[in-house]
């Protein structure tokens, strides 16, 4: 896999049924296909937990949501100690360049989960947003929070 612009984590792959390699999700407890995307967020999360202290427990991947009668997935939600979601992660394979349509991607997401962060990651460049719903904007952080410092400000 592509060397990513996070710290790099070993994983445990097996061969599938189908031939093709699969990674343990150790949030979905289970194998799924490593592809380039899965690849950043296996990597991107671990980052998550071992450097910005998220709580594993507190993180779901791959959830469905339904948009105006049509089922989405989102790539990663961060809940706080009370179940609530507050940052909404997407991921892109490092091949894909991180440009507006995927922060609007997300924003479509949030409409439903309104949470209070949005990072975006394609493994190479990772951006995170603040959400201020009062003035209705976006404000870039230099860094992605500490797991303390999300749940310190709600």
């Amino acid at each position: 896999m592509q060397k990513l612009n996070l710290p790099e984590y070993p994983v445990k792959t097996r061969i599938g049924a189908n031939g093709k390699t699969e990674v343990f999700d150790e949030f979905r407890k289970k194998y799924v296909l490593l592809s380039p995307e899965e690849w950043v967020r296996q990597q991107f999360l671990r980052y998550l937990v071992n450097v910005k202290k998220y709580p594993a427990s507190l993180i779901a991947v791959e959830k469905g949501l339904t948009l105006n009668r049509m089922q989405k997935r989102f790539d990663a939600v961060v809940h706080n100690d009370k179940g609530l979601p507050v940052v909404l992660i997407e991921f892109k394979s490092a091949e894909i360049t991180l440009e507006q349509k995927v922060f609007e991607q997300i924003a479509v997401y949030n409409m439903q989960l309104k949470v209070e962060y949005l990072i975006i990651s394609n493994g190479l460049q990772h951006f995170c947003c603040a959400v201020n719903y009062e003035k209705q904007e976006f404000t870039f952080l230099k860094e992605i929070p500490e797991y303390s410092e999300l749940i310190g400000q709600q």
